[in-house]
């Protein structure tokens, strides 16, 4: 029997800034600062930070007037590209790409009248900027939810339909599309449901998800079920905390479904009563100084000598461990013993020194 591969959802191709998104583009995984924007010094710091760390594209608040001399700035310098992210006035959404923005986040029914969508979407047509058309549970028009009776899915993706429509009136055909819920199960049906609707660029996301454990289980349940069924053309997992950890949770999401090849994939055992070391710290240590690692590795911490040993062997480099000492396995044979002490160290110069 062949291994299992998935099979993406073939979606309109776009360009943002440098990067490609869509299509066979790989999946772009971002993230939004949560600096102020008018603090352009902490804001690049993130910027580089989340980089690091594997983020592709990265999302900017355009609160008012007075951030946008810093979006300006910050352009000029971020090495990633930027999304501004717009919401009801649309003289932001103009000044942002005046800037530089390499895409515009709005939602058309929250920016102003019908003239003032116009003016916002024939701007980033001119300026060859794609448009994210953002819709969640909290921004369907009144009308929809009334007749709905609530952000339901269906309310959702008509809202989000209806958007569309009008940005290509005005000449728009590079567009993203986002119908977020905090909502799990509301997310994975309402994005189920625009997929077969339309051949745009999704994000997927479960908004608001929540602090960075909880928040972290929930998107990868959502996120999982949607990139399994080849729905996702970048994501971003929103949690409350520190924007790394965003990074951090979509590149195990990824992984996870063999959606990307590059960086550590750590295995470790639950332990039990046959545990005769500390595991615990020894596999977040790992864990911990292994995360900006970006060669495709798979990286084994077990705890005993029973299951250990035959485990470890389907990594590239693992440890098996006994009482006081470990044994060094590389992809599947065992090289020598090593102190309890100098498992980490080990592990992590073996990693160092595994060929790109």
């Amino acid at each position: 029997m062949s291994e299992p591969v998935i099979k993406r959802r073939r979606s309109r191709k776009i360009r943002i800034g440098t990067l490609e998104m869509g299509g066979d583009a790989p999946i772009v995984i971002q993230s939004m600062l949560n600096s102020k924007t008018t603090d352009v010094e902490r804001s690049l710091d993130q910027i580089a930070r989340l980089q690091e760390a594997g983020c592709h594209l990265v999302r900017l608040a355009i609160p008012n007037a007075a951030a946008l001399p810093s979006f300006d700035a910050i352009k000029k310098r971020a090495s990633l590209p930027l999304v501004a992210d717009i919401h009801f006035d649309y003289r932001l959404a103009l000044g942002a790409l005046d800037a530089g923005a390499d895409k515009i986040r709005i939602n058309p029914g929250n920016i102003g009248d019908r003239e003032k969508v116009r003016r916002v979407v024939e701007k980033a047509v001119e300026c060859r900027v794609p448009i994210r058309i953002g819709v969640n549970s909290g921004s369907v028009e009144k009308e929809i939810l009334t007749e709905e009776g609530g952000p339901t899915v269906r309310a959702l993706v008509r809202s989000a339909l209806r958007h569309v429509e009008l940005c290509r009136e005005f000449g728009a055909e590079d567009l993203v599309l986002s119908l977020k819920s905090s909502d799990v199960l509301r997310t994975i049906a309402a994005y189920q449901s625009i997929a077969a609707a339309c051949d745009l660029p999704l994000h997927i996301g479960v908004t608001e998800a929540g602090t960075v454990k909880a928040g972290t289980i929930r998107s990868a349940v959502a996120l999982g079920i949607l990139l399994h069924q080849g729905i996702g053309d970048t994501l971003r997992v929103s949690l409350t905390g520190d924007v790394v950890q965003e990074i951090i949770a979509a590149r195990h999401i990824l992984r996870s479904l063999d959606l990307i090849e590059e960086g550590i994939t750590l295995i470790s055992c639950p332990t039990c009563g046959r545990t005769q070391v500390d595991l615990v710290p020894i596999a977040e240590e790992v864990e911990t100084r292994l995360a900006h690692v970006r060669k495709p590795l798979k990286v084994a911490v077990m705890g005993c000598v029973v299951n250990g040993p035959g485990e470890a062997r389907e990594a590239d480099i693992g440890v098996a461990c006994g009482r006081g000492s470990a044994v060094l396995i590389k992809r599947g044979q065992i090289v020598r013993k090593i102190a309890e002490n100098e498992i980490v160290q080990t592990l992590i110069e073996e990693v160092n020194n595994w060929p790109e």
